[in-house]
């Protein structure tokens, strides 16, 4: 558009089977600047149109006369509207001869803009065709923005369903990408200074940026944050901003929304390429502002999840005891593994002990029914609670109804389940009581594996234990125990995944320390629940 306010420099097809017209009317169009392509028949048009469309360079508007010895003009047009990629193309009927009102609703209803008689005054034509083309780009951008807010709703539904930062920033991401067209990067500084980032698919996964970029987004983020209030959007220069974050190698003036959380403890920043910004506008800045808002508010319960956690692990490694500070078991040999689950927004309640009594050794695998911050501390009081009772008492079934009743008077609304063994290292016998959990899994010298046959309900429903099972240990056999967050699968029949278990076991090589890591090894990654397993025998 020219400083007159007129559109200059567009592209009109001129479709007319008079050769003598088709010059008049490209004479007056290209005097005022555009671009003129034309064709004589609906044929030409359309094969015209299908070159163009390859090369994407298709016209601006299309002058069409009525009478087309091939179709009619209104024929043509709508052809051009089946077509999704010229559906939007204005198109204007022109006719030398007169047309009836209702021909001209014909054309109307075709969906051309308007109806132009000639021979036109130049400047009647100009005008047409300027409100033609203007009309259209209207409704291209109201389309535009219609798919933007669609593509909005869209990525804040999916980050309000991410269940870690990780998973957010990339949700999000992936939503700026959509958004603006080009690459894009988030970051969530949380309250401990520590950096999530985020990027979108269409970011090429080779260089990617290292610990220094990071450190010196981090670095940004709390210098602009500092004392902010709302959304904030500012542009920073390639000089300051770390290479490679949107395309490898590449440098990039970044352009960013921030925005900070309720409590001001974290920031979230939505970054991308400031030219790619630009050409989204200011309605396209307006959404990415919207975007940082709901992805902030999206992270702050994830952030609280993530203090949850961390109060969570600090629980269960404070209580329960590191393979290398486990308790000297004379005459008995003992391995344990605790491995968190692999979702961050998630906390067990699973523990294991070891405890030395007045006839033997008391093993014990629990789980504690959740994932919470509450289930992690009624886990350390069921284990205090254990140490407390195995003081005076040495039965495994009476230590089950023992915590069977405190679950009851404290946790009324609580279950657990609980594996315990009490081993006496000299004879090899093994008294065990299994209150709803797996039974343990008796690995015999030779190979041979097979499950204790040991039953019993659940902790906290007040059901009465069976008599303890017995089996008895000999040298070189290996007793396991664990928590079904080894192997239970969504989806997958535990009894399923016990056998998978029980053969993996049988295969492993000689040792505890070998039986724990092959199990991992083959069932640990990526795990749902907490993992703790603990495995014997005789020293």
């Amino acid at each position: 558009m020219d400083v007159n306010g007129k559109l200059t420099g567009t592209t009109v097809m001129v479709v007319d089977d008079m050769e003598v017209n088709r010059y008049a009317m490209g004479t007056v169009l290209s005097r005022a600047g555009h671009r003129v392509v034309p064709v004589a028949t609906g044929g030409e048009a359309l094969a015209e149109l299908d070159a163009r469309l390859r090369k994407g360079t298709l016209p601006d508007v299309a002058l069409v006369d009525v009478g087309l010895p091939d179709m009619s003009g209104f024929d043509l047009c709508r052809l051009f509207k089946e077509r999704p990629h010229t559906a939007g193309m204005p198109v204007v009927h022109f006719s030398a001869a007169a047309v009836a009102p209702v021909n001209r609703c014909q054309g109307l209803d075709a969906g051309s803009e308007a109806y132009l008689k000639v021979p036109a005054e130049p400047l009647e034509i100009e005008a047409v065709v300027r409100a033609a083309v203007r009309n259209a780009r209207l409704r291209a951008d109201d389309r535009a923005l219609v798919r933007r807010l669609t593509l909005l709703s869209e990525t804040i539904v999916t980050i309000q369903a991410a269940r870690s930062l990780k998973e957010l920033a990339d949700a999000a991401a992936e939503g700026v990408a959509r958004l603006t067209g080009n690459p894009a990067a988030v970051f969530v500084l949380d309250q401990d200074d520590r950096l999530h980032r985020g990027l979108s698919r269409d970011r090429i996964p080779v260089a990617l940026p290292d610990e220094s970029a990071d450190r010196t987004v981090a670095t940004l983020l709390r210098r602009l944050a500092r004392g902010q209030a709302g959304v904030q959007l500012t542009t920073v220069p390639a000089q300051l901003w770390p290479t490679g974050f949107f395309r490898p190698g590449v440098d990039h003036d970044a352009r960013l929304a921030l925005a900070p959380t309720q409590d001001s403890r974290a920031t979230v920043c939505l970054a991308a390429p400031a030219r790619g910004i630009r050409r989204v506008g200011l309605e396209g800045e307006a959404l990415l502002a919207q975007l940082a808002q709901a992805t902030a508010l999206a992270a702050e319960p994830l952030l609280m999840y993530q203090v949850e956690r961390h109060v969570a692990l600090t629980f269960q490694h404070s209580f329960l005891p590191q393979p290398h500070r486990l308790p000297d078991l004379p005459g008995l040999d003992v391995a344990v593994r605790y491995v968190p689950a692999s979702r961050q927004t998630e906390i067990g309640g699973d523990f294991y002990a070891a405890l030395r009594t007045d006839e033997g050794v008391l093993t014990a695998v629990g789980d504690v029914v959740g994932h919470s911050l509450e289930a992690a501390t009624i886990m350390v009081e069921i284990r205090h609670a254990l140490r407390a009772y195995a003081v005076d008492e040495n039965d495994p079934a009476v230590l089950a109804e023992r915590l069977d009743r405190m679950l009851q008077r404290y946790h009324s609304d609580v279950t657990a389940t609980v594996c315990l063994a009490l081993v006496t290292p000299d004879t090899g016998r093994v008294r065990i009581a299994n209150a709803g959990h797996i039974p343990p899994l008796l690995i015999r010298g030779d190979g041979d594996a097979d499950y204790a046959k040991a039953a019993g309900p659940l902790l906290g429903v007040g059901l009465p234990h069976p008599e303890p099972t017995e089996l008895f240990l000999d040298p070189g056999d290996r007793l396991l125990m664990v928590t079904d967050g080894l192997i239970e699968t969504r989806g997958t029949d535990l009894t399923a995944s016990m056998e998978q278990l029980r053969a993996a076991a049988s295969g492993s090589l000689p040792g505890l320390d070998a039986l724990c890591d092959t199990l991992l090894a083959c069932f640990g990654h990526e795990r749902e629940d907490d993992i703790a397993m603990l495995a014997l025998r005789l020293g």
